[in-house]
């Protein structure tokens, strides 16, 4: 056998055996160049539609799913712009709408007519128009040729150009340039986006939030996680239109059908919608370096939520305030716990660095990228700057919109807009008290201030620890509590004006200074040459991988545009114990009885005896005679994925996308075939709250399952 034989067998074929094993699971596809092996093997799995009517067509599956206001995903399931995503990405809308009379929250809201429907500022979805590969067109202008910072101030420039272009063509649309492939391919993309978003329809907290924080990430799950929006447009052209009372109700080209058909085990699933942010691509140095950002992350959060819960559970008011702040804080503290418990337990580093050894003999070999991927020289940078990655880690969950008085401070020397006269220059804060609490924030800022001093070495402390010492002799409450006292930002309608002496003197806009001073420090030991350097050669490193399987089909890091992941509906096996691939209304009544200890599981008491029917008529599987809630597929799932539509064979949806399984919370790094699950909500429980506790008809009607 000749050397290149050799090395074909070495370095090829158990890539391609790993491909054969998990391509019906594994993947975030664009769809504009769906690779034609991913597309057949779609259709060996149960994959009954052709082709184009996945992005081409009219009636393209891809024209009902919307990116759900930049941070969740969505589908359109009627002819009159209805939105179904997860009562989690419909969370802070919800919970801005509620007072402790009309808690929305804690008792749900239904609209019963299009007069009810709730208009929410800030809210959006977007559609996916088109998208196309202009890496050609930037190779041809000598793109690769600059330095990273002249890239960037390129793409900006391009992506404004373009954008005035397709303005021109039609003022709705919008476009957008991102990179894939670690900045090895520039995908631009085109969009619509609808900005008047109201609220139609959410279930109470105690079912849409079902298990809390003590199922989050777990499986078995019974949460019915769901809320409804609708779309509205300009009545003359039916498209994108500022809100206004005028505004009607948006009529898509296309929706999708709502199933009641259901699935069983090794039924095919897909799965489409905007993951946020994947790094499977990422070096074991840079592993390493997520490893100890996820540990200082946990640390810190897990001080911040134990003040939060404490004081939500003492007061209603508080807890209407602090329901998504603690939500949002709490998903990710127990997701980097997770991702670390994964990453040593799979031992995701050792296997990084072989595969690394794997390319480095590859790169020996074929001289591909010599000279310029060099794993000696990757690993010395992220050594040199990991403690300094780690304290900013520190840095940013300590500071970093975790108090309304830091924010406050720091947007007074940054981001703040300047008001009055040239002479009588001043800033001011709106009123927003119905936003935050007093007492839990200073109680937070005083225990994060001395957490951050204890974490991390002298020369990252911001210089008001001196008078934290000094004068208030590291008394961090006394040191908040004069703050508080002292400082001008947290009264109401109080104005500081910038050219008086005394401005710069107030505490509060010092400790916002001292806060940029050191943030200012960070960016110079982590965002200059060395970043730089980092960022070429992970480039590098994704460039050598795709060029050594060349004849394998690779998707893209997510980055939050539109993806398709496909596989089939099953459990999974752990320690020999079978999951089971979908949990029954049996299991959440079981679960509901245990509410007097676990509050995560108080329910309603009408919640308890809807789940607990004898006949849940057309909401019932046909084949297990079961109420089924939730389920599991193989679909590969990520942050942003929350609310995808999960579709069968025939693109039906029977499903939305909420979470994925502890045991392989490491996925956005490292996919494990075995393990790596995602969770849905089953649609026929969402349809059958809606029925029987909602009495939504005039939306059953609308949305017409079958």
């Amino acid at each position: 056998m000749n050397m290149k034989r050799k090395l074909f067998f070495l370095f090829f074929l158990p890539s391609l055996f790993s491909y054969l094993s998990v391509q019906a699971d594994e993947g975030m596809w664009t769809l504009y160049n769906l690779p034609q092996a991913v597309y057949q093997q779609m259709q060996t799995e149960g994959f009954h539609l052709p082709y184009q009517d996945l992005y081409e067509s009219k009636n393209a599956i891809k024209n009902a799913v919307v990116n759900f206001s930049g941070y969740c995903s969505g589908v359109v399931v009627s002819p009159d712009g209805l939105v179904f995503t997860n009562h989690h990405c419909g969370f802070e809308s919800i919970r801005s709408h509620s007072t402790v009379e009309h808690d929305y929250m804690l008792n749900g809201f239904i609209a019963h007519s299009y007069q009810e429907e709730l208009p929410n500022e800030h809210m959006f979805v977007s559609f996916m128009v088109e998208q196309k590969d202009i890496t050609p067109q930037l190779e041809k202008d000598g793109f690769n040729l600059l330095s990273l910072k002249q890239q960037e101030h390129y793409l900006d420039s391009l992506e404004n150009k373009m954008t005035k272009e397709v303005e021109a063509k039609d003022s709705t649309l919008r476009v957008e340039i991102k990179p894939y492939y670690e900045g090895n391919k520039y995908y631009l993309t085109t969009y619509r986006d609808f900005s008047d978003i109201r609220l139609v329809f959410a279930v109470p907290k105690s079912m849409g939030k079902f298990g809390g924080e003590t199922d989050n990430w777990m499986w078995p799950r019974q949460t019915c996680d769901f809320s409804v929006f609708r779309i509205y447009a300009n009545p003359k052209t039916n498209g994108p239109a500022k809100y206004s009372k005028d505004n009607v109700p948006y009529h898509p080209k296309n929706w999708i059908q709502v199933s009641l058909q259901g699935y069983k085990e090794g039924d095919f699933a897909m799965t489409m919608g905007y993951p946020g942010s994947t790094e499977r691509y990422l070096s074991s140095y840079g592993i390493r370096q997520m490893r100890e950002n996820n540990a200082a992350r946990a640390q810190v959060r897990g001080i911040k939520q134990e003040i939060m819960i404490r004081h939500m559970r003492a007061n209603e008011a508080v807890r209407i305030k602090y329901d998504s702040k603690f939500a949002t804080s709490s998903n990710y503290w127990k997701n980097s716990i997770g991702m670390n418990k994964c990453i040593d337990s799979i031992g995701i580093i050792s296997l990084k660095k072989q595969y690394e050894d794997r390319i480095r003999h590859w790169q020996d070999s074929t001289g591909y990228l010599k000279g310029k991927l060099d794993f000696d020289v990757m690993a010395r940078l992220y050594q040199q700057r990991l403690n300094d990655r780690v304290a900013l880690t520190y840095w940013s969950e300590t500071f970093n919109r975790t108090n309304e008085f830091t924010t406050r401070a720091m947007r007074l020397s940054n981001g703040i807009t300047v008001k009055g006269s040239k002479k009588k220059q001043y800033v001011d804060f709106k009123d927003n008290r119905d936003t935050w609490d007093e007492a839990l924030d200073k109680e937070v800022l005083a225990a994060l201030l001395k957490n951050y001093k204890e974490h991390v070495s002298k020369e990252y402390l911001p210089a008001f620890y001196r008078t934290i010492s000094s004068k208030f002799g590291n008394d961090y409450t006394k040191f908040v509590n004069y703050l508080y006292d002292k400082s001008a930002i947290m009264k109401p309608g109080k104005k500081l004006y910038i050219k008086k002496r005394s401005y710069k003197k107030d505490p509060g806009v010092q400790y916002g200074l001292d806060l940029l001073e050191t943030m200012a420090d960070f960016q110079e030991k982590l965002y200059g040459a060395a970043a730089d350097s980092i960022q070429e050669q992970e480039k590098y490193l994704c460039d050598a991988k795709l060029r050594m399987e060349e004849d394998l089909p690779h998707y893209s890091d997510a980055n939050f545009t539109l993806r398709l992941s496909y596989g089939q509906v099953g459990g999974f096996t752990l320690n020999g114990a079978n999951s089971g691939y979908y949990t029954t209304a049996e299991s959440i009544v079981k679960k509901m009885e245990q509410g007097g200890k676990v509050i995560d599981y108080l329910a309603e008491p009408i919640m308890k005896q809807l789940m607990s029917a004898q006949d849940f008529g057309p909401y019932q599987d046909k084949t297990t005679g079961k109420m089924q809630l939730c389920f599991l597929t193989n679909n590969d799932i990520t942050g942003g994925n929350s609310g995808s539509p999960i579709f069968d064979g025939n693109g039906r949806l029977i499903g939305l996308a909420f979470d994925g399984n502890w045991d392989s919370l490491s996925s956005d790094i490292y996919f494990d075939k075995k393990l790596a699950r995602c969770i849905g909500v089953d649609i026929r429980y969402v349809l059958y709250l809606m029925d029987k506790w909602g009495h939504a008809d005039r939306l059953l009607k609308e949305i017409n399952p079958q």
